[in-house]
């Protein structure tokens, strides 16, 4: 979905796949929800910092909090205050006496990336933990505000929800984040353990580099590297994941400074622009970090603006501040007990293979009569495991890459996956048909799948000893689940291929 520098052209983010436009009703909802939020703030007469509180409270619930389940997202939505508030009076307090604030800081950000290995939940409350305290550094909150700041964060959460939950609650059951594709392991072994030391030794290098650059906002180098290592799983992904930040930072500097600049903080157009950053926020996200950061960057450019702050100089701080925080995380992953890519994208790529073979047996039990299977939360679950291939991948399709032969692999690896994807989403479309009868073919069909599945994913001594049925000739259009059936059985013998030997140097 990139193109080589990482950035992708307008038509191919829209045109990205977006089964049921999941994609495109989170980001109206998102939206909505945000929108109520700071609306809720106003109407309550709190502060402008209060009702900037209160909407970056409620796009963080939106945009992190991810539980396999509504009931699940509920409860981590609830639990957002319990580490929310404590962080926001620390940082508060602490204001004022650098050296105690900035060491706390470091704390919640080793807590808050180790918390990571409980999952979903886990992470969100983690993500909302530093960015309570990147917040406050952000607005310059004093102990004499947290009264108004908690009611903010309090309203806030309580209108998102009531849109998210309530007013439109989209899907009754979700994909989790697929936050960990390795093994668990024990002590430094465990891939959250790892990237807990490398996170908080790259923000402790923005923190001092920050400061060099700005006493005001030196908190911006922390936040570069703090996202920088939100969902990478090695030193790969993390470097590519830089990058990218900095390209967006860079091109969103540009088009704020021909936006936000000559604004100068005017209220109505400038919250139409908000809700539209928001917007490229939430449908970028999964599709792109660079637009997803371009929509960042202008969106605080935006509300610098509304703070009354704004100025060319500061969005040239911004870009710097940007790269200090790119190159603490570059140092980190590089020094600090690093992570490899090639047990990582093979997991990510066992993990997607059998999430294919789940859906297609849901599909075919659904064709078959059952009106229990649901291939369609597996499909959704592909897309997100795809998204993780993709950037497991990333450093070795980047256009420095000095690998040609892997970068072919890589790439033949990604096409062939999205051919899977393809099929997967067709054969679900046809299984949702309340029209569409079982054919008895369908079931050899399935068995030949699963053991082009299992040709990938298990070692030949253990594969089964079933004999598998013959391939049958390519049906023709008019039998749609078995040509769905057809071509995913062919994508899974081809990537035997760019499978057999290995991607990604195992250093």
């Amino acid at each position: 979905m990139r193109n080589g520098g990482g950035l992708p052209t307008v038509k191919k983010m829209f045109m990205a796949p977006d089964p049921g436009l999941v994609r495109l009703r989170v980001s109206l909802r998102a939206v909505l929800g945000i929108g109520l939020a700071v609306t809720v703030s106003e109407l309550a007469g709190l502060s402008l910092s209060a009702s900037i509180t209160g909407g970056l409270t409620a796009l963080l619930a939106l945009f992190t909090v991810g539980d396999a389940t509504v009931r699940g997202q509920v409860v981590t939505t609830a639990l957002l205050p319990a580490v929310g508030f404590p962080v926001l009076a620390l940082s508060a307090v602490l204001h004022a006496v650098p050296t105690l604030r900035d060491a706390v800081w470091l704390a919640v950000i080793f807590c808050g990336v180790y918390a990571r290995r409980w999952g979903p939940r886990g992470h969100a409350l983690g993500i909302f933990a530093f960015m309570t305290f990147f917040i406050t550094q952000f607005l310059h909150a004093v102990p004499g505000q947290l009264p108004q700041l908690y009611a903010a964060m309090g309203l806030s959460l309580a209108a998102s929800s009531a849109v998210r939950f309530g007013a439109w609650c989209i899907e009754r059951r979700t994909p989790a984040p697929v936050t960990s594709a390795a093994p668990a392991g024990r002590g430094l072994s465990r891939p959250t353990t790892r990237q807990a030391f490398q996170a908080t030794a790259a923000c402790a290098f923005a923190i001092a580099a920050g400061q060099v650059l700005s006493h005001e906002r030196w908190y911006w180098a922390v936040g570069t590297a703090w996202w920088i290592f939100v969902n990478t799983a090695s030193r790969g992904e993390t470097l590519v994941r830089g990058f990218r930040r900095v390209l967006g930072t860079v091109i969103g500097i540009a088009v704020g400074l021909v936006i936000a600049v000559p604004l100068d903080g005017a209220g109505a157009p400038t919250s139409g622009l908000v809700a539209v950053c928001v917007f490229g926020i939430f449908y970028a996200a999964a599709v792109s970090y660079t637009w997803m950061m371009l929509s960042v960057t202008v969106m605080v450019g935006l509300l610098y603006g509304l703070l009354g702050v704004l100025d060319p100089g500061l969005l040239v701080l911004r870009v710097m501040e940007t790269g200090a925080g790119a190159l603490g995380a570059a140092l980190a992953v590089l020094l600090v007990l690093p992570v490899t890519t090639h047990a990582t994208t093979d997991a990510w790529v066992q993990r997607a293979l059998h999430c294919v073979h789940a859906c297609t047996s849901e599909a075919a039990a659904r064709l078959a009569g059952s009106p229990a299977a649901d291939p369609a939360r597996y499909v959704a679950e592909l897309e997100l495991l795809l998204g993780r291939v993709r950037l497991s991948l990333s450093p070795l399709v980047h256009p420095l890459s000095p690998l040609r032969a892997r970068k072919a692999r890589a790439r033949k690896v990604i096409v062939l996956l999205d051919q899977c994807a393809r099929e997967v989403r067709g054969l679900a479309s046809v299984a949702a048909d309340p029209d569409a009868s079982h054919d008895a073919r369908l079931a050899a069909a399935c068995r030949r799948v699963e053991a082009a599945v299992e040709a990938l994913t298990v070692p030949a001594a253990a594969r089964s000893a079933v004999g598998i049925p013959v391939a049958a000739a390519h049906p023709s259009g008019g039998e749609p689940a078995l040509t769905h059936l057809h071509g995913l059985e062919q994508a899974l013998k081809a990537l035997a291929v760019p499978l057999r030997g290995p991607i990604t140097a195992p250093a």
